[in-house]
């Protein structure tokens, strides 16, 4: 018999707590051993009781989640989803969270009704259980990385001839990190980047801003119609299917249906193989930590097209999964870890064919 994932679960409401726990114990590989209403007691419950997960809500008194979580990954290291209010404070919140050191995050419905709690809480019950495979190291030592290598003058002017390049990247849990650890470290002369990160709507908007307060690129929420071009990253809106599209000689984004492809919306696959058919060898592909198989498709039509690709190393992944995939089916070119991939991605696209 397996041997269950025990969570404790912390949020302020009597009632939420009870609905997270009912919504969890419905799955046989899940036990919840106990509920906390603070930080403080949550604290004292985790020693006593020593889960393998915890859901932390993001907005609670006397202590918020994310400063509570600080300290909980500076001492006790361990596998966190964060449970997240759509309002634009609880998205900045949530996305601070996944700074210093949760796995992922559930939105609370926006809306009363059965549907909207059933789809949150079948989506914690899975967040829960890839949760419980993070990499911890990677969770707890994300400040103290190794540093990443710097671009030369040179790289940087034959970076700016490089018109009609496409950079495509996809992530899921641990992305957001991963995503910004890499984008940073790009000039302004570097050639257009699409980016899908697994998130809900709302998330990937502000997600962009904060990217674009990070890096030498202007970062934005793609929109059907936004060229891509050199200094730009193009972030795939949450709930829909992001595409690159030519049109008049000219690479732009499409973005449209709302159906789940590889079971996400935005999926990694459909932008993927889009850049596949729309971009060819001009394209880089890179696939960053997740879990699951999304993606793995695509990149595999971008290298079958001429694409050099890479995928993120099981070291430093927080969830090796997409990338596993990605690389075992041939898609990728290369393992990298993530401290590399920036430069990696500059001499994939330097390189003479």
């Amino acid at each position: 018999m397996l041997k269950k994932i025990r969570v404790l679960v912390v949020d302020d409401s009597l009632l939420v707590r009870q609905v997270l726990t009912k919504g969890l114990s419905a799955d046989p590989a899940i036990e919840v051993v106990g509920a906390a209403e603070d930080p403080y007691v949550a604290r004292d419950k985790i020693v006593e009781l020593k889960p393998d997960v915890l859901t932390l809500d993001v907005e609670m008194p006397r202590m918020n989640g994310v400063d509570f979580l600080r300290r909980l990954m500076a001492q006790r290291p361990m596998p966190v989803v964060m449970v997240s209010s759509l309002t634009q404070k609880g998205q900045k919140v949530t996305l601070d969270a996944l700074e210093a050191g949760a796995v992922d995050f559930v939105s609370k419905p926006s809306v009363s009704g059965i549907s909207g709690l059933s789809g949150m809480l079948t989506e914690l019950r899975v967040k829960v259980k890839t949760a419980v495979t993070a990499n911890l190291l990677q969770l707890k030592e994300k400040k103290e990385r190794a540093p990443q290598e710097s671009v030369s003058k040179d790289n940087v002017r034959a970076l700016a001839e490089l018109a009609g390049k496409v950079v495509a990247i996809g992530a899921s849990t641990g992305g957001t990190e991963a995503l910004n650890t890499i984008l940073s470290q790009f000039p302004a002369t570097m050639p257009g980047v699409v980016v899908v990160q697994h998130m809900p709507p709302g998330f990937t908007k502000m997600f962009a801003e904060n990217l674009n307060n990070a890096c030498a690129m202007k970062v934005k929420e793609a929109e059907t119609g936004d060229r891509i071009m050199s200094g730009r990253i193009l972030v795939a809106p949450g709930g829909v299917q992001t595409k690159v599209v030519e049109k008049g000689g000219v690479l732009q984004v499409s973005c449209g249906s709302s159906e789940k492809v590889s079971g996400h919306c935005p999926s990694v696959d459909v932008m993927m193989q889009s850049v596949a058919e729309s971009v060819g060898a001009d394209a880089v592909g890179v696939m960053l930590t997740g879990m699951g198989n999304d993606g793995t498709k695509g990149m595999l039509a971008m290298k079958n097209a001429g694409a050099k690709n890479m995928a993120q190393d099981e070291a430093s992944s927080v969830v090796f999964g997409m990338p596993k995939q990605a690389y075992e089916a041939g898609g990728a070119k290369a393992l990298v870890p993530l401290n590399r991939i920036s430069a990696k991605i500059i001499s994939f696209l330097l390189e003479k064919r």
